[in-house]
C-alpha cells in the first residue's frame, strides 16, 4: 500500500510530465491541507517568459488566492525536485506546515547557496520521495536536449 506522501507526491509528478510535455524543465507540485488537493502548479518559465515561474511558485501563488490567505502554515507542498533559493525564499515568506520533495538537485538547490535551512523555522522538510521516478524524468528531458 502506498504512502500518503507517495500518493501526493505521485500527483506532483502528473504536473511535472504537464511540464515536460510543454518542453519545461520537469518540475510539478501540489499543496494539500486536510488530505485535499487544494493548487497546483509546473513550470512555465518558457510559457510565461518569466524565470519565476516555477512550479512551487505557481503553487503557491494558486493556493493563497483560493484561500484567500498570505500563509499557508497548515499545507504540505510535495515537489518533484528539492527547491531553489528563489523557491525557498518564497516557501519561508508563505510560512508553509511542510516541504515533501522528490528528487535531490546537487547543482541548483538552495543548498548549493547555503548551509543554513532558509524555510521557516516551523517549517518541516522530507526529501527522496518518489526519488527515482522524479530524477529519471529530469534526466530524461536533460538527455533528450544534448
Amino acid at each position: 500500500m502506498e504512502n500518503k506522501h507517495e500518493q501526493f507526491m505521485r500527483q506532483a509528478l502528473l504536473q511535472a510530465k504537464r511540464a515536460f510535455d510543454e518542453d519545461e524543465v520537469p518540475v510539478g507540485a501540489v499543496i494539500v491541507m486536510n488530505n485535499q488537493v487544494i493548487a497546483k502548479g509546473y513550470n512555465q518559465v518558457q510559457l510565461l517568459k518569466d524565470v519565476t515561474a516555477h512550479a512551487e511558485i505557481l503553487a503557491i501563488s494558486s493556493a493563497c488566492e483560493n484561500l484567500q490567505s498570505k500563509y499557508l502554515p497548515e499545507a504540505t507542498l510535495y515537489v518533484t525536485l528539492e527547491p531553489c533559493l528563489m523557491c525557498a525564499g518564497a516557501l519561508y515568506w508563505n510560512k508553509i506546515g511542510h516541504i515533501v520533495f522528490g528528487a535531490y538537485d546537487e547543482k541548483n538547490s538552495y543548498r548549493r547557496v547555503t548551509e543554513k535551512n532558509p524555510f521557516h523555522p516551523s517549517t518541516t522538510l522530507t526529501g527522496g520521495i518518489l526519488q527515482e521516478e522524479c530524477a529519471a524524468l529530469m534526466q530524461s528531458f536533460f538527455k533528450a536536449k544534448r
